[in-house]
Protein backbone atom coordinates (compact mmCIF):
# COMPACT_ATOMS: atom_id res chain seq x y z
CA UNK A 1 0.00 0.00 0.00
CA UNK A 2 2.87 2.40 0.73
CA UNK A 3 4.77 3.92 -2.15
CA UNK A 4 8.44 3.06 -2.47
CA UNK A 5 10.00 6.50 -2.60
CA UNK A 6 13.33 5.07 -3.69
CA UNK A 7 11.69 4.75 -7.12
CA UNK A 8 11.44 7.86 -9.32
CA UNK A 9 9.13 10.57 -8.05
CA UNK A 10 7.45 13.30 -10.05
CA UNK A 11 10.03 16.00 -10.67
CA UNK A 12 7.65 18.90 -9.95
CA UNK A 13 6.69 19.56 -6.33
CA UNK A 14 2.95 19.61 -6.99
CA UNK A 15 3.15 16.15 -8.50
CA UNK A 16 4.99 14.92 -5.40
CA UNK A 17 2.31 16.41 -3.15
CA UNK A 18 -0.47 14.78 -5.18
CA UNK A 19 1.27 11.39 -5.12
CA UNK A 20 2.04 11.56 -1.40
CA UNK A 21 -1.50 12.68 -0.55
CA UNK A 22 -3.01 9.86 -2.61
CA UNK A 23 -0.84 7.30 -0.84
CA UNK A 24 -1.79 8.58 2.60
CA UNK A 25 -5.48 8.45 1.69
CA UNK A 26 -5.05 4.81 0.63
CA UNK A 27 -3.36 4.04 3.96
CA UNK A 28 -6.78 4.22 5.67
CA UNK A 29 -5.59 5.53 9.04
CA UNK A 30 -9.16 5.71 10.34
CA UNK A 31 -9.44 6.90 13.94
CA UNK A 32 -12.75 5.92 15.57
CA UNK A 33 -11.65 7.00 19.04
CA UNK A 34 -10.58 3.57 20.31
CA UNK A 35 -6.93 3.07 21.29
CA UNK A 36 -6.34 0.38 18.69
CA UNK A 37 -7.77 2.36 15.75
CA UNK A 38 -5.91 4.83 13.56
CA UNK A 39 -2.86 2.67 12.95
CA UNK A 40 -1.03 5.77 11.81
CA UNK A 41 2.09 3.62 11.59
CA UNK A 42 1.17 3.12 7.93
CA UNK A 43 1.47 6.80 7.07
CA UNK A 44 4.43 7.23 9.42
CA UNK A 45 6.20 4.57 7.33
CA UNK A 46 5.14 6.32 4.12
CA UNK A 47 6.50 9.66 5.30
CA UNK A 48 9.70 8.09 6.64
CA UNK A 49 10.33 6.52 3.24
CA UNK A 50 9.55 9.81 1.51
CA UNK A 51 11.97 11.76 3.71
CA UNK A 52 14.69 9.11 3.46
CA UNK A 53 17.74 10.44 1.67
CA UNK A 54 17.62 13.90 3.21
CA UNK A 55 20.39 12.96 5.64
CA UNK A 56 18.22 14.02 8.57
CA UNK A 57 17.37 11.96 11.64
CA UNK A 58 13.75 10.87 11.84
CA UNK A 59 12.51 10.20 15.36
CA UNK A 60 9.58 7.83 15.87
CA UNK A 61 7.25 7.86 18.87
CA UNK A 62 4.72 5.09 19.59
CA UNK A 63 2.87 5.56 22.89
CA UNK A 64 0.29 2.94 21.88
CA UNK A 65 0.84 0.06 19.44
CA UNK A 66 0.40 1.34 15.90
CA UNK A 67 -0.10 4.99 16.93
CA UNK A 68 3.15 6.34 15.51
CA UNK A 69 4.18 9.99 15.16
CA UNK A 70 7.43 11.17 13.56
CA UNK A 71 9.60 14.24 14.08
CA UNK A 72 12.49 15.46 11.96
CA UNK A 73 14.32 18.77 11.77
CA UNK A 74 16.75 20.84 9.78
CA UNK A 75 19.02 22.23 12.52
CA UNK A 76 19.34 25.99 12.73
CA UNK A 77 22.58 27.93 12.54
CA UNK A 78 21.78 29.97 15.64
CA UNK A 79 20.49 28.18 18.76
CA UNK A 80 18.99 31.47 19.94
CA UNK A 81 16.94 32.01 16.78
CA UNK A 82 13.20 31.24 16.73
CA UNK A 83 12.13 27.74 15.72
CA UNK A 84 9.35 26.97 13.24
CA UNK A 85 7.35 23.73 13.38
CA UNK A 86 5.22 22.46 10.49
CA UNK A 87 2.64 20.04 11.85
CA UNK A 88 0.08 17.79 10.19
CA UNK A 89 -1.92 14.88 11.53
CA UNK A 90 -2.08 11.54 9.75
CA UNK A 91 -5.36 10.11 11.09
CA UNK A 92 -8.76 10.54 9.47
CA UNK A 93 -12.33 10.15 10.68
CA UNK A 94 -14.56 7.17 9.80
CA UNK A 95 -16.55 7.22 6.59
CA UNK A 96 -19.82 5.86 5.22
CA UNK A 97 -18.94 4.78 1.67
CA UNK A 98 -22.61 4.72 0.67
CA UNK A 99 -22.69 8.51 0.63
CA UNK A 100 -19.76 8.86 -1.78
CA UNK A 101 -19.75 8.96 -5.57
CA UNK A 102 -16.11 7.76 -5.64
CA UNK A 103 -14.03 5.41 -3.51
CA UNK A 104 -13.32 7.26 -0.22
CA UNK A 105 -9.96 5.50 0.03
CA UNK A 106 -9.07 5.44 -3.65
CA UNK A 107 -6.89 8.56 -3.69
CA UNK A 108 -7.94 9.12 -7.29
CA UNK A 109 -7.32 12.31 -9.26
CA UNK A 110 -10.59 13.15 -10.99
CA UNK A 111 -11.11 16.36 -12.98
CA UNK A 112 -8.20 18.06 -11.25
CA UNK A 113 -9.18 17.03 -7.71
CA UNK A 114 -7.75 14.40 -5.36
CA UNK A 115 -10.60 12.39 -3.83
CA UNK A 116 -10.65 10.57 -0.53
CA UNK A 117 -11.09 10.70 3.21
CA UNK A 118 -8.51 13.10 4.60
CA UNK A 119 -8.03 15.04 1.37
CA UNK A 120 -9.29 18.13 3.20
CA UNK A 121 -8.83 17.16 6.86
CA UNK A 122 -5.87 17.28 6.82
CA UNK A 123 -3.69 15.06 4.68
CA UNK A 124 -3.45 17.80 2.06
CA UNK A 125 -1.54 19.95 4.54
CA UNK A 126 0.46 17.04 5.98
CA UNK A 127 1.63 15.96 2.53
CA UNK A 128 2.36 19.45 1.17
CA UNK A 129 4.38 20.26 4.30
CA UNK A 130 6.40 17.06 3.85
CA UNK A 131 7.14 17.91 0.22
CA UNK A 132 8.22 21.46 1.08
CA UNK A 133 10.33 20.22 3.99
CA UNK A 134 12.06 17.62 1.80
CA UNK A 135 12.71 20.21 -0.89
CA UNK A 136 14.33 22.55 1.62
CA UNK A 137 16.42 19.74 3.13
CA UNK A 138 17.73 18.43 -0.19
CA UNK A 139 18.41 21.90 -1.59
CA UNK A 140 20.86 22.72 1.22
CA UNK A 141 18.64 25.20 3.05
CA UNK A 142 20.30 26.28 6.30
CA UNK A 143 17.77 28.05 8.52
CA UNK A 144 18.66 30.49 11.26
CA UNK A 145 16.54 28.52 13.76
CA UNK A 146 15.39 24.91 13.63
CA UNK A 147 12.82 23.97 11.00
CA UNK A 148 10.82 21.01 12.37
CA UNK A 149 8.39 18.67 10.65
CA UNK A 150 5.92 16.83 12.90
CA UNK A 151 3.51 14.22 11.49
CA UNK A 152 1.27 13.31 14.39
CA UNK A 153 -1.25 10.62 15.25
CA UNK A 154 -4.63 10.88 16.96
CA UNK A 155 -5.69 14.47 16.36
CA UNK A 156 -9.24 13.45 15.48
CA UNK A 157 -10.01 11.86 18.86
CA UNK A 158 -8.42 14.39 21.19
CA UNK A 159 -4.64 13.85 20.88
CA UNK A 160 -4.14 11.45 23.80
CA UNK A 161 -2.01 9.17 21.60
CA UNK A 162 -0.47 12.06 19.65
CA UNK A 163 0.30 15.72 20.33
CA UNK A 164 -0.88 15.74 23.94
CA UNK A 165 1.20 12.66 24.71
CA UNK A 166 4.21 14.27 23.04
CA UNK A 167 3.71 17.49 25.02
CA UNK A 168 3.52 15.49 28.26
CA UNK A 169 6.42 13.09 27.59
CA UNK A 170 8.73 14.58 24.94
CA UNK A 171 8.12 18.35 24.82
CA UNK A 172 11.73 19.00 23.82
CA UNK A 173 11.15 17.18 20.52
CA UNK A 174 8.34 19.48 19.39
CA UNK A 175 8.91 22.73 21.25
CA UNK A 176 8.93 25.69 18.86
CA UNK A 177 8.34 29.43 18.92
CA UNK A 178 6.04 29.27 15.89
CA UNK A 179 3.72 26.49 14.72
CA UNK A 180 1.75 26.14 11.49
CA UNK A 181 -0.99 23.54 11.14
CA UNK A 182 -4.60 23.26 9.92
CA UNK A 183 -6.68 25.05 8.74
CA UNK A 184 -6.68 28.37 6.95
CA UNK A 185 -6.02 29.88 3.57
CA UNK A 186 -9.56 30.27 2.22
CA UNK A 187 -10.51 33.38 0.29
CA UNK A 188 -13.29 35.78 1.23
CA UNK A 189 -14.20 39.43 0.94
CA UNK A 190 -15.08 41.38 -2.17
CA UNK A 191 -13.09 41.78 -5.42
CA UNK A 192 -12.13 45.25 -4.20
CA UNK A 193 -11.01 44.01 -0.78
CA UNK A 194 -9.99 40.34 -1.01
CA UNK A 195 -9.07 38.57 2.20
CA UNK A 196 -7.40 35.29 3.10
CA UNK A 197 -8.25 33.77 6.46
CA UNK A 198 -5.65 32.55 8.93
CA UNK A 199 -6.94 30.79 12.01
CA UNK A 200 -5.30 32.25 15.07
CA UNK A 201 -7.66 30.77 17.64
CA UNK A 202 -10.26 28.11 18.25
CA UNK A 203 -13.23 27.43 20.46
CA UNK A 204 -12.83 25.22 23.47
CA UNK A 205 -13.82 21.56 23.48
CA UNK A 206 -15.70 20.22 26.49
CA UNK A 207 -16.91 16.69 25.80
CA UNK A 208 -19.24 15.31 28.43
CA UNK A 209 -20.69 11.89 29.22
CA UNK A 210 -24.20 12.05 30.69
CA UNK A 211 -25.39 8.96 32.53
CA UNK A 212 -29.05 8.21 33.23
CA UNK A 213 -30.28 5.28 35.30
CA UNK A 214 -33.57 3.43 35.61
CA UNK A 215 -34.90 0.02 36.57
CA UNK A 216 -34.52 -2.98 34.27
CA UNK A 217 -37.55 -5.00 33.30
CA UNK A 218 -39.22 -7.04 30.57
CA UNK A 219 -40.02 -5.19 27.38
CA UNK A 220 -43.46 -6.78 27.19
CA UNK A 221 -44.61 -4.83 30.27
CA UNK A 222 -43.65 -1.15 29.76
CA UNK A 223 -46.51 0.42 31.74
CA UNK A 224 -45.28 2.50 34.73
CA UNK A 225 -41.69 1.35 34.26
CA UNK A 226 -38.51 3.35 34.88
CA UNK A 227 -36.90 3.24 31.43
CA UNK A 228 -33.48 4.92 31.28
CA UNK A 229 -33.76 5.31 27.50
CA UNK A 230 -37.00 7.28 27.82
CA UNK A 231 -35.26 9.59 30.30
CA UNK A 232 -32.33 9.94 27.91
CA UNK A 233 -34.68 10.87 25.06
CA UNK A 234 -36.02 13.77 27.11
CA UNK A 235 -32.48 14.94 27.89
CA UNK A 236 -31.51 14.76 24.22
CA UNK A 237 -34.51 16.87 23.26
CA UNK A 238 -33.75 19.47 25.94
CA UNK A 239 -30.18 19.83 24.69
CA UNK A 240 -31.33 20.04 21.07
CA UNK A 241 -33.79 22.82 21.97
CA UNK A 242 -31.36 24.78 24.17
CA UNK A 243 -30.59 28.25 22.83
CA UNK A 244 -27.90 30.07 24.81
CA UNK A 245 -27.53 33.76 23.99
CA UNK A 246 -24.91 34.90 21.48
CA UNK A 247 -21.59 36.23 22.63
CA UNK A 248 -19.08 37.89 20.33
CA UNK A 249 -15.35 37.25 20.57
CA UNK A 250 -12.77 39.90 19.83
CA UNK A 251 -12.42 38.43 16.31
CA UNK A 252 -16.09 38.48 15.37
CA UNK A 253 -16.17 41.99 13.88
CA UNK A 254 -13.16 41.15 11.71
CA UNK A 255 -14.82 37.92 10.59
CA UNK A 256 -18.01 39.72 9.58
CA UNK A 257 -16.02 42.38 7.73
CA UNK A 258 -14.31 39.66 5.67
CA UNK A 259 -17.62 38.16 4.49
CA UNK A 260 -18.27 40.85 1.89
CA UNK A 261 -21.98 41.13 2.79
CA UNK A 262 -24.17 44.23 2.44
CA UNK A 263 -24.42 46.84 5.17
CA UNK A 264 -27.82 45.67 6.45
CA UNK A 265 -26.73 42.07 6.93
CA UNK A 266 -23.42 43.18 8.43
CA UNK A 267 -25.23 45.30 11.01
CA UNK A 268 -27.57 42.44 11.90
CA UNK A 269 -24.70 39.99 12.37
CA UNK A 270 -23.03 42.42 14.75
CA UNK A 271 -26.20 42.96 16.81
CA UNK A 272 -26.69 40.44 19.67
CA UNK A 273 -30.43 41.15 19.61
CA UNK A 274 -30.82 40.37 15.89
CA UNK A 275 -28.23 37.77 14.95
CA UNK A 276 -30.26 34.69 15.94
CA UNK A 277 -33.23 35.72 13.81
CA UNK A 278 -30.98 36.42 10.84
CA UNK A 279 -29.25 33.04 11.12
CA UNK A 280 -32.58 31.23 11.46
CA UNK A 281 -33.81 32.63 8.13
CA UNK A 282 -30.50 32.62 6.24
CA UNK A 283 -30.96 30.64 2.97
CA UNK A 284 -27.48 29.07 3.10
CA UNK A 285 -27.85 26.53 5.90
CA UNK A 286 -24.13 25.69 5.95
CA UNK A 287 -23.14 29.34 6.34
CA UNK A 288 -25.77 29.84 9.04
CA UNK A 289 -24.53 26.82 10.99
CA UNK A 290 -20.95 28.06 10.86
CA UNK A 291 -21.77 31.64 11.84
CA UNK A 292 -23.96 30.38 14.68
CA UNK A 293 -21.10 28.22 15.98
CA UNK A 294 -18.79 31.25 15.88
CA UNK A 295 -21.02 33.17 18.25
CA UNK A 296 -22.63 30.57 20.54
CA UNK A 297 -21.69 27.79 22.91
CA UNK A 298 -22.98 24.66 21.16
CA UNK A 299 -24.20 21.24 22.30
CA UNK A 300 -24.47 18.19 20.05
CA UNK A 301 -25.53 14.77 21.35
CA UNK A 302 -23.75 12.35 19.05
CA UNK A 303 -23.43 8.99 20.84
CA UNK A 304 -25.97 6.86 22.74
CA UNK A 305 -24.61 3.83 24.60
CA UNK A 306 -26.63 1.34 26.61
CA UNK A 307 -23.88 -1.23 26.96
CA UNK A 308 -23.85 -4.87 25.82
CA UNK A 309 -26.93 -5.70 27.89
CA UNK A 310 -29.22 -3.72 25.56
CA UNK A 311 -31.77 -5.97 23.89
CA UNK A 312 -35.11 -5.46 22.18
CA UNK A 313 -37.09 -7.11 25.00
CA UNK A 314 -35.15 -5.63 27.94
CA UNK A 315 -36.00 -2.27 29.50
CA UNK A 316 -32.57 -0.60 29.95
CA UNK A 317 -31.39 0.50 33.36
CA UNK A 318 -28.41 2.62 32.23
CA UNK A 319 -27.95 4.88 29.20
CA UNK A 320 -24.93 7.04 28.48
CA UNK A 321 -24.98 10.04 26.16
CA UNK A 322 -21.81 11.58 24.78
CA UNK A 323 -22.22 15.29 24.17
CA UNK A 324 -19.88 17.43 22.07
CA UNK A 325 -19.78 20.85 23.74
CA UNK A 326 -17.83 23.68 22.11
CA UNK A 327 -17.16 26.67 24.32
CA UNK A 328 -16.47 30.34 23.74
CA UNK A 329 -13.46 32.19 25.17
CA UNK A 330 -13.69 32.58 28.93
CA UNK A 331 -15.83 29.50 29.52
CA UNK A 332 -14.55 26.66 31.67
CA UNK A 333 -15.98 23.60 33.41
CA UNK A 334 -18.21 25.65 35.72
CA UNK A 335 -19.75 27.54 32.81
CA UNK A 336 -20.36 24.30 30.92
CA UNK A 337 -22.18 22.84 33.92
CA UNK A 338 -24.24 26.02 34.24
CA UNK A 339 -25.27 25.65 30.59
CA UNK A 340 -26.24 22.01 31.16
CA UNK A 341 -28.27 22.95 34.23
CA UNK A 342 -30.08 25.68 32.28
CA UNK A 343 -30.77 23.38 29.35
CA UNK A 344 -32.03 20.44 31.41
CA UNK A 345 -34.01 22.33 34.03
CA UNK A 346 -35.64 19.96 36.50
CA UNK A 347 -34.05 17.01 34.67
CA UNK A 348 -30.56 18.12 35.70
CA UNK A 349 -30.80 16.33 39.06
CA UNK A 350 -31.40 13.00 37.29
CA UNK A 351 -28.21 13.16 35.23
CA UNK A 352 -24.67 12.25 36.30
CA UNK A 353 -22.09 14.27 34.36
CA UNK A 354 -18.58 13.01 33.61
CA UNK A 355 -15.87 15.12 31.98
CA UNK A 356 -14.28 13.43 28.97
CA UNK A 357 -12.34 16.41 27.66
CA UNK A 358 -12.11 19.99 28.87
CA UNK A 359 -9.73 22.18 26.85
CA UNK A 360 -10.55 25.90 26.89
CA UNK A 361 -10.64 28.21 23.89
CA UNK A 362 -7.22 29.47 22.86
CA UNK A 363 -5.83 32.28 20.72
CA UNK A 364 -2.45 33.48 19.44
CA UNK A 365 -1.43 37.10 18.90
CA UNK A 366 -0.67 38.54 15.47
CA UNK A 367 1.96 41.14 16.40
CA UNK A 368 4.91 38.92 15.55
CA UNK A 369 7.26 38.05 12.64
CA UNK A 370 5.29 34.94 11.61
CA UNK A 371 2.17 36.97 10.84
CA UNK A 372 4.24 39.41 8.79
CA UNK A 373 5.90 36.50 6.99
CA UNK A 374 2.54 34.94 6.14
CA UNK A 375 1.29 38.24 4.75
CA UNK A 376 4.30 38.49 2.45
CA UNK A 377 3.97 34.83 1.43
CA UNK A 378 0.29 35.03 0.43
CA UNK A 379 1.00 38.36 -1.21
CA UNK A 380 3.22 36.72 -3.81
CA UNK A 381 0.41 34.89 -5.62
CA UNK A 382 -2.33 37.28 -4.42
CA UNK A 383 -0.83 40.79 -4.19
CA UNK A 384 -4.03 42.62 -3.21
CA UNK A 385 -5.20 40.16 -0.55
CA UNK A 386 -4.86 40.91 3.14
CA UNK A 387 -4.68 38.38 5.94
CA UNK A 388 -7.69 38.27 8.21
CA UNK A 389 -7.43 36.60 11.66
CA UNK A 390 -10.17 34.08 12.41
CA UNK A 391 -11.31 31.74 15.15
CA UNK A 392 -12.36 28.26 14.08
CA UNK A 393 -15.24 26.41 15.69
CA UNK A 394 -13.54 22.99 15.81
CA UNK A 395 -10.40 22.00 17.67
CA UNK A 396 -6.92 21.23 16.38
CA UNK A 397 -3.58 20.33 17.90
CA UNK A 398 -2.72 24.04 17.82
CA UNK A 399 -4.36 24.35 21.23
CA UNK A 400 -1.70 22.09 22.74
CA UNK A 401 1.13 24.21 21.38
CA UNK A 402 -0.50 27.39 22.66
CA UNK A 403 -0.52 25.77 26.09
CA UNK A 404 3.22 25.18 25.59
CA UNK A 405 3.76 28.87 24.85
CA UNK A 406 3.96 28.75 21.05
CA UNK A 407 2.34 31.09 18.57
CA UNK A 408 0.22 28.63 16.58
CA UNK A 409 -1.77 29.37 13.42
CA UNK A 410 -3.95 27.34 11.11
CA UNK A 411 -2.71 28.16 7.65
CA UNK A 412 -2.55 26.89 4.09
CA UNK A 413 -3.39 28.52 0.78
CA UNK A 414 -6.27 27.45 -1.41
CA UNK A 415 -7.59 28.32 -4.82
CA UNK A 416 -9.79 31.44 -4.93
CA UNK A 417 -12.22 29.40 -7.05
CA UNK A 418 -13.24 27.33 -4.01
CA UNK A 419 -16.60 28.17 -2.46
CA UNK A 420 -16.04 28.50 1.28
CA UNK A 421 -19.34 27.02 2.37
CA UNK A 422 -19.17 24.08 0.01
CA UNK A 423 -15.53 23.43 0.86
CA UNK A 424 -16.24 23.54 4.60
CA UNK A 425 -18.95 20.90 4.17
CA UNK A 426 -16.28 18.43 3.03
CA UNK A 427 -14.74 18.33 6.53
CA UNK A 428 -15.91 14.98 7.93
CA UNK A 429 -18.50 14.88 5.13
CA UNK A 430 -19.19 12.91 1.98
CA UNK A 431 -17.15 13.33 -1.21
CA UNK A 432 -14.12 14.89 0.47
CA UNK A 433 -11.66 16.19 -2.11
CA UNK A 434 -9.14 18.94 -2.80
CA UNK A 435 -8.07 20.50 -6.07
CA UNK A 436 -4.53 20.19 -7.39
CA UNK A 437 -4.15 23.96 -7.68
CA UNK A 438 -4.69 24.34 -3.94
CA UNK A 439 -2.04 21.68 -3.31
CA UNK A 440 0.37 23.68 -5.44
CA UNK A 441 -0.40 26.92 -3.60
CA UNK A 442 -0.01 25.35 -0.16
CA UNK A 443 3.28 23.64 -1.05
CA UNK A 444 4.68 26.95 -2.27
CA UNK A 445 3.38 28.71 0.84
CA UNK A 446 5.41 26.51 3.21
CA UNK A 447 8.53 27.08 1.12
CA UNK A 448 8.05 30.84 1.09
CA UNK A 449 7.32 31.03 4.83
CA UNK A 450 10.34 28.94 5.82
CA UNK A 451 12.73 30.91 3.60
CA UNK A 452 11.36 34.26 4.71
CA UNK A 453 11.14 33.56 8.45
CA UNK A 454 14.25 31.43 8.87
CA UNK A 455 16.38 32.47 5.93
Amino acid sequence: MNVDYQSPMPTDLTGQTVELLATMIRNRCVNDGTPESGQEVRSADTLTAFLDGTGLDIERYEPTPGRVSIVTRIPGRDPRAPKLLLMGHTDVVPVNPNGWVNDPFGGEVIDGEVWGRGAVDMLNITSSMAVAFRQLATSGFRPTGDLIYFAVADEEAGSAHGAQWMADHHPEAIRADYVLTENGGLHSGSPDAPAIGINIGEKGVAWRRLRLTGTPGHGSMPFRTDNALVKAAAVVQRLADYRPPPRFSELWAERVASLGVDDELRAALLDPARIDEVLTTMPNRGAASYLHACTHTTFSVNVVDGGPQMKTNVIPDTIELQVDVRTLPGEGADEVQAHLDAALGELADTVAVEIIMNDPASISRTDNPLWETLQRAVGRPFPTARLTPQMIVGFTDARIFRQMGSVAYGAGLFSPELDNGEFSSRFHGHNERVDVESLRLSTELWLDVARDLLG
